[in-house]
C-alpha cells in the first residue's frame, strides 16, 4: 500500500522543528507557475539521477498536480529502499484548495 499523506497533516509537519524534505515532481513550467514554499523541483522523469542524491533515512514527502506523478516517484523511492517517503494525496490542487489559496491552480 503507498503511504500518503493529506496537505493538513503536511501544513502541521512543515511548521514543526523537523520538516520533511519536499520534493515537487512537476514539470519546471508548472513549478514556476504554482508551488508549495519550500519544495525542491526534480522532474519526475529524472528521477533516476535525482533519486541518488538524497538520503534513504529522511523523512520525505512526494508531490505533483494531483498526486498521480508523486504516487509514481513513492513507489520508486520505496523500491529503492526509503522507509519514509510519502506521496501527498491531492497534490498541489488540494494545497491551494484546504492550505493556501494564495497558491494558484490550473
Amino acid at each position: 500500500m503507498l503511504p500518503e499523506i493529506t496537505v493538513v497533516e503536511l501544513d502541521e509537519k512543515l511548521k514543526s522543528p523537523t520538516p520533511p524534505l519536499l520534493i515537487d515532481v512537476r514539470e519546471p513550467d508548472e513549478y514556476e507557475f504554482s508551488r508549495i514554499e519550500g519544495a525542491q523541483l526534480k522532474p519526475l522523469g529524472q528521477i533516476m539521477e535525482w533519486a541518488k542524491e538524497l538520503d534513504p533515512e529522511a523523512e520525505i514527502v512526494c508531490q505533483c498536480h494531483t498526486g498521480r506523478r508523486s504516487a509514481q516517484a513513492t513507489h520508486y523511492l520505496q523500491s529503492l529502499g526509503f522507509k519514509r517517503v510519502f506521496n501527498l494525496k491531492g497534490g498541489i490542487d488540494s494545497w491551494s484548495l484546504q492550505i493556501d489559496p494564495d497558491v494558484p491552480r490550473y
